[in-house]
């Protein structure tokens, strides 16, 4: 500026403006605050209508409590809100919407309508619009029904710059329908609709049972999403966590289907990415994201939403509690989906009567996981057969097995005996040496190689079903009550091997060695800060970590197994980790690294042949093994082929 002006008082729509720049972004923007308004009244019904995508047109319809006439010009005045009233409100707000900026700031740089009606007579309706410099409010009679309708024209037609960055009709339509299905996983019980150009897109029904949640999250991401995801409901310290988890083997490319909810809010948390990152570590492919639908339940006053102007972070009181929570649950969850277990597979079809019965909505105790077919235990296998509809019945899995048992009539002489524990050596832990961890390598190889098989039952076949060849010293083809699987046996027996290993080392303290020469850090106050109250957090892992300074470390003791480490990224790293989120597990994941390499050179090795025994040994310790659908880096570890499969593949029935 080239000269100097006094400080006045900006004018209204200057004012709004400025606010709408933090608001409205585009017209997902606008969506998402009025859809919200709608839910906080109290809607059973939304309906979002756009026009070009939204910029040319949106209007938000709903059948909640409605504004009286007399609040109406209010409506649109900056900083004005039912919601709250006091800051005690405010610490413990329970609505999505509570900062009185959004319609002041949306009228401010769009030809703004709302029309509402707070009484049953469909005539007594009243609509209000902002005009003019001073964003005066006018008043007009207008019927309508119970609820709310405001409309939303010409998005930035007095802000030629902010309009320009607007993107194509279908980007910004994508946006809008990404927002339209964030709201309508947060709420099962509200009716939605979604048309773009007088096409209907989105027609869902209300209901909060099981049936109408999964029907849902189906509609809006697609079957294979349920096809492939764990229902999890755990409830622990005054936290409850419930929803749909997807299986490692079903992962993306892109982060673009993961949903988090806290108390029925959207919010992507930093934190919260950290503890589902650690839950799929040593499960997911390199460059691939999971797949989830998550809500969390905590008591509002124990997390600050008011964090961010569009209120998609979140702030908790204790945030070690929560990320440990979420981390042990979804790492629980994802390690008692056994391979062969209905909903843990690749099959492209759900199980018979899925998602038929409610859940009740009971969270379970921590620790109890309930899968989405857990009544698969209960009831002889309810799976498609030979023909739409089909159920396998006893007979036909006794008459399967006895064909198996005449092919190999010597399959069950042998029968699992349990491994002991490695012994530990004198002086020092499993896993402390390099001797510790090859004894504990040799005996989980043989181990897994030793012939089991369960006792026999006339009317169920295994999971993974029975061995009944070996394909060019690869993988294993095994018929099983569905069809047919195929296993990769290098990488099934790799995840044995290493869920074995690491339950040895990590079973107590992993093995310390001194460092002959201590390692000097150089470290900020925090950094120091943080060193000393976590010092039990790092010597659970056998680092011993002394304060020489205000700002020198002192790294004395390292893990044995990571003697040769890079000592000082290591340490910074954690120190990083503990002071963001409360929990490191970088020394974990540098032994885990390690025991994973042990574990990949230790399997069964490409073009080796197995003997029937043994290939069904492999089985069934897949069945046992947690997080065996996926080798060590990631990979699938089996498939399936069901009969619908086969048939399809040579056309029969056709």
């Amino acid at each position: 500026m080239s000269e100097q002006r006094r400080i006045r008082v900006l004018d209204p729509r200057l004012a709004n403006q400025i606010a709408a720049g933090e608001v409205v972004e585009r017209p997902a923007s606008v969506v998402k605050e009025l859809v919200e308004n709608a839910i906080d009244a109290g809607s059973t019904r939304i309906e979002v209508e756009l026009e070009a995508g939204g910029a040319r047109l949106i209007r938000v319809r709903d059948d909640g409590s409605g504004i009286a006439e007399e609040d109406l010009p209010l409506a649109l005045s900056r900083h004005a809100t039912s919601k709250i009233l006091s800051l005690e409100e405010l610490e413990g707000v329970a609505s999505l919407g509570f900062r009185g900026e959004a319609l002041a700031s949306i009228s401010s740089v769009s030809r703004l309508e709302l029309t509402s009606n707070a009484a049953d007579d469909p005539t007594a309706g009243w609509r209000v619009v902002a005009e003019g410099r001073n964003m005066e409010p006018r008043v007009s009679p207008a019927p309508h029904p119970r609820g709310t309708s405001v409309t939303v024209r010409d998005l930035f037609f007095n802000t030629p710059a902010r309009r320009k960055f607007l993107r194509t009709e279908k980007t910004e339509f994508s946006h809008v329908e990404e927002a339209f299905r964030r709201q309508a996983l947060s709420r099962y019980d509200i009716g939605w609709i979604l048309r773009h150009n007088q096409k209907t897109l989105h027609q869902l029904r209300p209901g909060d049972d099981q049936a109408s949640r999964e029907r849902r999250i189906a509609s809006l991401l697609g079957k294979a999403f349920l096809e492939n995801a764990l229902h999890l409901d755990l409830a622990a310290s005054g936290l409850r966590l419930w929803g749909w988890v997807g299986l490692p083997t079903h992962s993306r490319a892109q982060a673009d289907q993961q949903y988090f909810f806290v108390n029925g809010r959207v919010v992507r948390d930093r934190l919260v990415a950290h503890a589902v990152r650690q839950a799929y570590r040593d499960v997911l492919f390199a460059g691939r994201h999971p797949v989830f639908v998550l809500y969390l339940e905590v008591d509002p006053t124990v997390v600050d939403v008011n964090v961010h102007p569009t209120k998609h972070e979140v702030r908790f009181r204790d945030g070690r509690l929560v990320h440990d929570f979420l981390f042990s649950s979804l790492h629980r969850a994802l390690g008692e989906a056994r391979a062969g277990q209905p909903g843990t597979g690749q099959s492209d079809e759900l199980p018979a009567g899925d998602g038929a019965e409610a859940d009740g909505g009971e969270p379970q105790e921590a620790g109890q996981v309930r899968e989405r077919d857990a009544r698969w235990e209960q009831q002889p296998m309810a799976l498609p057969g030979r023909e739409e509809g089909e159920r396998v019945t006893p007979d036909r899995v006794r008459a399967f097995m006895e064909g198996y048992r005449s092919l190999h009539p010597s399959h069950e002489e042998t029968l699992l005996t349990p491994q002991p524990a490695a012994p530990r050596a004198e002086g020092s832990g499993v896993g402390g040496s390099a001797a510790g961890v090859a004894l504990a390598e040799r005996q989980a190889v043989q181990a897994a190689r030793r012939p089991s098989l369960p006792e026999a039952d006339d009317t169920r076949a295994p999971p993974l079903g029975y061995a009944i060849a070996q394909l060019h010293g690869v993988y294993i083809l095994a018929q099983s009550e569905r069809g047919l699987i195929l296993v990769d046996m290098h990488a099934a027996h790799e995840r044995i091997v290493y869920e074995r290993m690491k339950t040895q080392v990590h079973g107590g303290r992993l093995d310390a060695q001194p460092l002959l020469v201590p390692v000097s850090l150089a470290a900020s106050a925090a950094e120091v800060a943080t060193a000393e109250a976590e010092r039990d957090a790092f010597a659970r892992f056998g680092v011993e970590l002394d304060v020489a300074g205000p700002e020198t470390l002192l790294v004395r003791q390292l893990p044995a197994l990571l003697a040769d480490a890079d000592v000082e990224p290591l340490v910074r790293d954690m120190l990083a980790d503990l002071e963001r989120y409360g929990r490191s597990d970088r020394l974990e994941a540098h032994v885990n690294e390690l025991l994973s390499t042990m574990a990949c050179h230790g399997s069964v090795r490409a073009n080796r042949q197995l003997t029937t025994a043994e290939m069904n040994a492999l089985l069934r310790d897949m069945e046992r093994t947690e997080r065996s659908g996926q080798c060590n880096h990631g990979r699938p570890t089996w498939t399936e082929m069901s009969m619908k499969d086969l048939d399809r593949l040579f056309m029969r029935g056709q």
